[in-house]
């Protein structure tokens, strides 16, 4: 194992799909979804990789940020298409943890009564 000053390995990244080792039928299943998922369609495969990025930032996977930057790259995003993707995750983000404050405002309010 490589030494890190984080709870996170970057080289256990190359080892998810050890996570099919015990129940290979659920990660044949999970992946085939997963590559589906990934391919073109309605949204191209570039734009789909800076949705996956936005995503990756507001669940804050660092698995996932490192695989779809990369991802990002392979697709042809920009490093200002990508760094605008993860400012909308940022403002979805935080503007669902600020109007959860209403939640807050109606316990004080009952409270209060």
């Amino acid at each position: 194992m490589s030494e890190t000053n984080s709870y996170y390995d970057a080289e256990d990244l190359g080892k998810f799909a050890t996570m099919g080792e015990c129940a290979p039928e659920l990660w044949d299943k999970f992946m085939a979804y997963y590559g589906a998922v990934f391919e073109s369609g309605a949204l191209s495969k570039r734009e789909k990789a800076l949705i996956a990025l936005a995503v990756a930032h507001t669940v804050q996977c660092p698995y996932c940020i490192d695989a779809y930057s990369q991802s990002c790259l392979e697709n042809g995003a920009s490093e200002e298409q990508m760094t605008e993707a993860v400012h909308v995750a940022c403002a979805i983000r935080g503007g669902a943890a600020l109007v959860h404050g209403v939640q807050m405002k109606n316990v004080v309010k009952g409270l209060s009564m």
